[in-house]
């Protein structure tokens, strides 16, 4: 930092130094986040994906589930054909039922994202409070959780989700439902380890020798210096819960035919890959792809903004 001759701070160093205490620490990983660009295109294609999901009833050509805009005599069209009543194109072809492709993925989207979202969030709450009890509480508490933790995380997660679908059946609140019990676990030993380390500092020593109550210590103190990991492990479990869903959807144990997601647009299309009807799979497997990997590319850059020791 620049001085004066008699050893003082000069005015321009104090005034960038206070401007860089008072930056905020979510504006700086902002910055950090955007300095890459493969991390930039994953989180602009990602945003793209999300709006296409959300404002798919605007943009789509057809609602492929109307059945008053469905012919099927415009059944299994390859990708450019125009419709058999003359008002607009197929861009990407049609399916097996005269659905558009394009409208269909884009509907698909909607349904794989929403399930992603929605069993992270809830796993994620039920596995921070189980992370964060055990690590404050610690005795049989603690031995008993992390027992359980580490029974779940012992079996493959599709094979606990292809159980409880057997049990409970086809619906998307069921795998729902399904995704957040195989999820939980992940955050639960993430927080539980992030907590652990946080709690043996002086810090909270002195919390509790101000007689805090337990409940300020753990959301004042602990849980706050565990979001960096918990993002990053939320951010991956978005996406592993996309695919889990889709694998399921494929094998035709997901989502029902009228709650259709990519992973459902792809089985429809399987039995007419060696007919040559490439594109009722391959354009949601490619929608699919891209989502997945945008989310992790994403994943990746926060992984190394929250946690720079990891970067290399």
């Amino acid at each position: 930092m620049p001085v004066s001759a008699d050893g003082s701070v000069t005015a321009p160093a104090a005034a960038a130094a206070a401007r860089a205490a008072a930056e905020s620490p979510w504006r700086r990983v902002a910055g950090d986040f955007f300095r890459n660009p493969i991390a930039t295109f994953g989180a602009a294609l990602l945003c793209l994906i999300v709006l296409a999901a959300i404002f798919a009833p605007l943009i789509s050509p057809q609602d492929p589930y109307d059945l008053a805009q469905i012919d099927v005599l415009d059944g299994k069209l390859p990708p450019g054909s125009h419709a058999g009543s003359g008002n607009g194109r197929f861009w990407l072809g049609t399916d097996d039922q005269g659905r558009d492709m394009l409208s269909a993925i884009f509907y698909g989207l909607r349904i794989s994202i929403f399930v992603g979202v929605s069993s992270t969030v809830m796993a994620l709450v039920i596995g921070l409070a189980a992370g964060l009890l055990a690590a404050y509480v610690g005795g049989r508490t603690e031995t008993f959780v992390m027992r359980v933790v580490d029974i779940q995380l012992s079996f493959p997660s599709i094979l606990i989700a292809l159980i409880l679908i057997a049990v409970l059946g086809q619906g998307i609140g069921k795998v729902i439902a399904a995704l957040v019990t195989v999820q939980w676990a992940y955050y639960a030993r993430t927080v539980r380890s992030a907590a652990l380390v946080e709690r043996r500092k002086e810090y909270v020593e002195a919390a509790r020798c101000l007689a805090l109550s337990p409940m300020r210590i753990v959301f004042r103190h602990l849980l706050p210096n565990c979001l960096p990991p918990l993002i990053v492990v939320a951010t991956v479990q978005v996406a592993a819960a996309i695919a889990l869903e889709a694998t399921l959807s494929f094998l035709g144990l997901g989502l029902p035919i009228t709650e259709p997601s990519l992973g459902l647009l792809i089985a429809n299309g399987y039995q007419y890959l060696l007919s040559g009807k490439y594109w009722i799979s391959f354009f949601p497997g490619i929608a699919l792809l891209l989502t997945i990997v945008s989310i992790n590319l994403v994943a990746d850059q926060l992984r190394d903004v929250l946690n720079p020791r990891l970067s290399r």
